[in-house]
C-alpha cells in the first residue's frame, strides 16, 4: 500500500514524487516511457535556485530575448543581472525522475488506465510496459501529473474535460553557429500571423542544438509547414532535424484541481501554464509541490479537504502574474495589428525591465508604481490606437 501514487513523471510529477519521498512518504510513480514534451525549454533563475538544478542540467544560458513583429520588426530585450537558462526536456525530465527514486520513490513505466476502489482504498489500474499485462497498484492518495488532457483530470475531476489548449510543435535540430537570423546566445519569439494566428512561434538554443516551434488552437493551421517557415526564415532550413513532438498545452488553471477524496491534480493536468508566455516548466515544478504538501497535509490530518490546498497555495502566489498575461493574450493575439502594436510597446524601458524582472523572480514588482502607471498608459494608448503602430 502506497501513501501516494503520482501518475505521470514530467517535471511536476517527478518534482511531487521527490517532495513526498524526502519527507518519508511511501509513493510510486507512474509514467509512459520515451515520451518528450515539445517545449522551448526556458528556465528562469528561480526554478535553478528553489528546485536546486545543477548547472549541468542547463545546456545554454541567454542573455537577450528577441520579439518579431508581423511586418518583420525586431525588438531585441536584453536580460539585465542574470540570464534565461535553457534545459533539453529530452534529459532534464530523466534527472528529475531519477533524482525522485533517489530520493525513494518507487519507479514504473506503463500506461494509466483507471482507478478502481474498495475497501481497502483506490487502485491504480496500468498497462505495464515490459509484460503488457495490466496491473494495479494500491495506494490511499493519487496525484494526477499526466499532462494536458490528464486522463486522471478527465475521469475524477469535475471540469476535467473542459479545458482549453492550444497545440504545440517543435522540432529539435542541429544548431549551427551564428547563421543567418540565429543566434546561439538569444531566443526569438515571433509574433506573426503566417506563423501562428493567435499564439508565437520561437526559435531557442539549446547550447548543440535547438527548438524551433509554434502553437495554435485553431484547427487545420498546418503545424510542420508553418514550422517550416519558421525555420526557412531564420536561415536554418538545412540544418538536420533531430527529433519532432508535438502536444497540447492548457491555457488556463482549472477551477478545482481535487475531487473531493483521494486525487489531486498537479502540472499541465491542472492547467498551471502560464498564459500569453505559454511558460510551464517552473509552474508545473511548483504545481507538483504544492500537491505534494497538500497530500502530505490530508495524510497527516485524515482530512480530504486538505486536498484543496494545492490549487489554494499556489493561485496565493502566481494568481496576479496569470491574471495580468492573460489579459495581455487576450488583448494583443487576437490580430497582426494588435501583434504590431504588442511589439511596438516592447520597445519600452519600462516594461522590459519590469517583464523580465516578473519572469525571473516569478512575481509581479512593486518597487515602482509609477513605472506601472506609465505602462497602464502606454497599454492604453497603444490598444485604443492613440500612438502609431511605427512609433518606438
Amino acid at each position: 500500500m502506497y501513501d501516494v501514487v503520482v501518475i505521470g513523471a514530467g517535471p511536476s510529477g517527478a518534482t511531487a514524487a521527490e517532495d513526498l519521498a524526502r519527507s518519508g512518504k511511501r509513493v510510486a510513480m507512474l509514467d509512459r516511457d520515451g515520451r518528450i514534451k515539445p517545449c522551448g525549454g526556458a528556465v528562469p533563475p528561480r526554478l535553478i535556485e528553489d528546485f536546486h538544478i545543477p548547472d549541468s542540467q542547463i545546456v545554454a544560458k541567454i542573455d537577450t530575448a528577441r520579439m518579431i513583429s508581423p511586418t518583420q520588426r525586431r525588438v531585441d530585450i536584453p536580460i539585465e543581472n542574470g540570464f534565461v537558462g535553457m534545459v533539453d526536456r529530452e534529459h532534464f525530465d530523466e534527472f528529475l525522475r531519477q533524482r525522485a527514486k533517489s530520493a525513494g520513490a518507487h519507479r514504473y513505466t506503463g500506461t494509466f488506465i483507471r482507478i478502481d476502489r474498495d475497501a481497502q482504498g483506490a487502485k491504480v489500474i496500468y498497462r505495464d510496459k515490459i509484460s503488457g499485462n495490466t496491473l494495479e497498484l494500491a495506494t490511499k492518495l493519487v496525484i494526477g501529473a499526466d499532462g494536458a488532457r490528464s486522463k486522471v483530470a478527465l475521469q475524477e475531476v469535475p471540469g476535467g474535460d473542459k479545458i482549453p489548449y492550444v497545440i504545440a510543435y517543435h522540432e529539435i535540430i542541429e544548431a549551427p553557429g551564428k547563421v543567418g537570423e540565429y543566434d546561439p546566445k538569444r531566443c526569438d519569439v515571433i509574433y506573426d500571423g503566417t506563423i501562428s494566428p493567435d499564439f508565437y512561434g520561437w526559435v531557442f538554443p539549446h547550447g548543440k542544438s535547438a527548438s524551433v516551434g509554434m502553437g495554435t488552437g485553431i484547427d487545420g493551421i498546418d503545424l510542420k509547414q508553418a514550422t517550416a517557415a519558421l525555420r526557412a526564415s531564420s536561415g536554418l532550413a538545412d540544418c538536420k532535424t533531430i527529433r519532432k513532438e508535438g502536444a497540447p498545452i492548457p491555457l488556463r488553471p482549472m477551477d478545482r484541481w481535487d475531487n473531493g477524496r483521494d486525487v489531486v491534480l498537479a502540472g499541465d493536468a491542472a492547467g498551471v501554464v502560464a498564459p500569453s508566455s505559454g511558460e510551464g516548466i517552473y509552474y508545473a515544478m511548483v504545481g507538483g509541490r504544492v500537491a505534494a504538501t497538500a497530500a502530505t497535509a490530508c495524510l497527516e490530518s485524515g482530512r480530504v479537504k486538505d486536498l484543496q490546498l494545492a490549487r489554494k497555495l499556489f493561485m496565493r502566489e502566481h494568481k496576479g502574474v496569470f491574471k495580468v498575461l492573460g489579459a495581455m493574450q487576450n488583448a494583443y493575439y487576437r490580430s497582426d495589428e494588435r501583434r504590431e502594436r504588442f511589439v511596438s510597446l516592447c520597445h519600452d524601458i519600462d516594461v522590459q525591465r519590469l517583464t523580465f524582472e516578473a519572469y525571473m523572480n516569478k512575481r509581479l514588482v512593486k518597487a515602482r508604481p509609477l513605472a506601472h502607471l506609465k505602462i497602464g498608459l502606454k497599454n492604453l494608448a497603444h490598444l485604443t490606437r492613440l500612438v502609431s503602430e511605427t512609433r518606438v
